[in-house]
């Protein structure tokens, strides 16, 4: 048997956990399918979706849980949003979306496709039809007509790692523990099916007595002590010289602590992509700013694309996070870490994940912080420019809000405008910035900012604040109304530039297609308050005097009510790495010929 302590460790716990099962098969009792489900995710708190005639008896259970908060939505897709969202703040947890067949699974795909791209872990539970009715195939209410009653089935498989579909209950229980442990550990989407019979049937409560575990798999030891030798090696030849990229998967994978220790060990300077803006904190002595490609400014540029060394943890190489590929990294100067692989230049080392590896690279290249430490990192400040005109801009506003900013806070931004406007503002420490710019469907923040901020309660963040263009929102704000209901206080920023800012850029400025109604913003939140039971408060801000007013008002700072804030701003502004980002996709973005 192998001598390395970890390994050795798990073979301990692997057999505890054997003898545990064994001894708790005495006194293990009956439990319902579905009470077996609740029991495995009571830890999440909060279950969000929408009834449906085939998923009504599982939600009696929901219900009456004492420890499950039902959170029950205006759509399906607004659902899957808020369970991406929770997901995004419960680090180490899942969001949870229940939805009903056909109908219901289907308006919710977009928002699982969405945690699929960004790697968010979501458990889809759908209830569907009995186990009798899918073997006769009668003609039900929400199937095609046609008897494919898998078609959903093989729709989800497309957006998830794992397709658990209850068809007995002799495995059911092994089936929900792996879809949970699944869902957890690859960080992606899992989906679920529950007959309308198998919700009542009773299994053993045995397994219940095992924790699940969302470790992930060891390193082989030999290969990873390779890795470290090699990256060892390669940092000495470098002299030390090296830079840090953090990007969004320190986030998704859970290794924000082991990279912060990494860094702070070995004195390399870091920056941030756009994904993963917050992935450390941005008061941290070493810390440069955004690198974005050619979108970067000059003097971040020059540090990270002149380094001996560049060392990429977690990155996640898409167009808006690459400032459209425009990285100039070549490979032999390149080192990834991944959650299952290491890249060292040009050799890929698979199933040696980061989570395992950063400790012991840790201890490895610290030696190299007195050199790594004396490598200068600009500071990185945005101050507030001095505009004579009141006109509220991007170059203004952005700069501005940073200083409403406080410690854990969490910002939601929405594709678009506030996605790119937020990246050069310096954020308090411990804030978290929550985005969704791979995937980057219009409406997102909006069912998003509902789950995080029923998350942000579990973890004693005080204040959720989103910033969502007047576009995007109109195709989503119903979900304030669950805000609202839920009696939760976000401080939600509508920008209003009158249509879709973003499109406009990409193409058509003029054209009407990139148009909205003008709705009036300040009276949303009374239209859809429930029966005017909370209290609400609603501004409209036109210049740049009426904001910097409002900012400075502790009452307004406070977050004690739900707040919404209409911007007024020039339909044809947007942020400078916005319009860059832009003009440096044109080609991709170009009317056909």
């Amino acid at each position: 048997m192998s001598n390395d302590p970890e390994i050795l460790n798990a073979e301990i716990n692997r057999l505890r956990l054997q003898l545990e099962s064994h001894e708790a098969k005495s006194n293990s009792k009956g439990i319902s399918i579905g009470d077996y489900l609740l029991t495995r995710l009571v830890q999440l708190g909060s279950m969000f979706g929408v009834p449906g005639d085939f998923n009504l008896g599982f939600l009696d259970l929901v219900e009456d849980h004492p420890r499950i908060d039902w959170v029950g939505n205006c759509n399906e897709l607004n659902a899957a949003y808020a369970a991406d969202g929770y997901a995004r703040i419960k680090e180490g947890s899942l969001g949870v979306v229940t939805t009903t067949f056909g109908v219901g699974e289907l308006s919710a795909i977009n928002g699982i496709a969405g945690a699929f791209s960004e790697m968010v872990p979501v458990l889809h539970i759908v209830g569907v039809p009995s186990t009798a009715q899918q073997k006769k195939k009668p003609v039900l209410h929400h199937t095609l007509g046609d008897g494919r009653y898998d078609a959903y089935g093989k729709a989800a498989a497309q957006f998830s790692v794992y397709n658990a579909e209850i068809l007995d209950k002799v495995n059911a229980a092994h089936q929900i523990d792996r879809a949970i442990t699944i869902c957890i550990t690859q960080a992606r989407p899992v989906y679920l099916t529950l007959p309308t019979d198998m919700v009542l049937q009773e299994v053993s409560s045995e397994r219940l007595n095992i924790p699940l575990s969302n470790e992930p798999q060891i390193n082989p030891p030999l290969k990873e002590e390779f890795v470290l030798q090699t990256i060892h090696e390669r940092v000495q030849e470098a002299d030390g010289d090296v830079v840090v990229i953090v990007d969004a998967c320190v986030i998704r994978h859970g290794v924000r602590d082991e990279v912060q220790d990494f860094l702070g060990e070995t004195g390399f300077p870091v920056y941030a992509t756009p994904m993963g803006k917050t992935a450390i904190n941005e008061n941290y002595k070493r810390y440069g700013g955004i690198y974005i490609g050619s979108l970067t400014s000059p003097a971040i540029k020059d540090k990270v694309e002149n380094a001996k060394l560049i060392i990429s943890i977690g990155s996640l190489a898409t167009d808006f996070n690459t400032g459209n590929f425009s990285y100039k990294i070549p490979t032999h100067r390149h080192i990834e870490l991944h959650s299952t692989y290491t890249q060292v230049q040009y050799a890929r080392f698979d199933d040696v994940g980061m989570k395992q590896l950063l400790p012991k690279l840790t201890r490895k290249l610290s030696f190299f912080s007195s050199t790594a430490s004396k490598i200068e990192v600009p500071l990185f400040v945005k101050p507030v420019p001095n505009e004579e005109s009141p006109t509220i801009t991007h170059s203004w506003f952005w700069p501005r809000v940073g200083s409403f900013f406080k410690p854990k806070d969490i910002i939601v931004t929405e594709t678009g405008t506030a996605n790119f406007g937020i990246l050069d503002v310096p954020l308090p420490e411990d804030t978290l910035l929550v985005n969704q710019i791979l995937w980057g469907s219009i409406g997102w923040s909006v069912g998003s900012c509902l789950g995080v901020a029923l998350a942000a309660q579990t973890i004693g963040r005080d204040r959720v604040i989103l910033f969502v263009g007047d576009g995007s929102l109109q195709l989503t704000v119903q979900e304030i109304s669950t805000m609202i209901k839920k009696g939760l206080k976000p401080i939600i920023f509508v920008l209003n530039n009158k249509g879709y800012s973003i499109e406009k850029f990409i193409h058509g400025k003029h054209r009407r297609y990139n148009d909205i109604s003008q709705w009036n913003w300040k009276s949303i939140l009374g239209t859809l308050n429930d029966n005017n039971q909370f209290e609400t408060a609603s501004y409209t801000t036109a210049n740049k005097s009426e904001l910097d007013a409002l900012l400075e008002n502790p009452s307004f700072a406070s977050a004690s009510k739900i707040q919404l804030v209409e911007v007024l701003m020039e339909a044809l502004d947007a942020p400078y790495t916005l319009q860059k980002q832009v003009e440096n996709a044109s080609s991709v973005y170009a009317r056909p010929v």
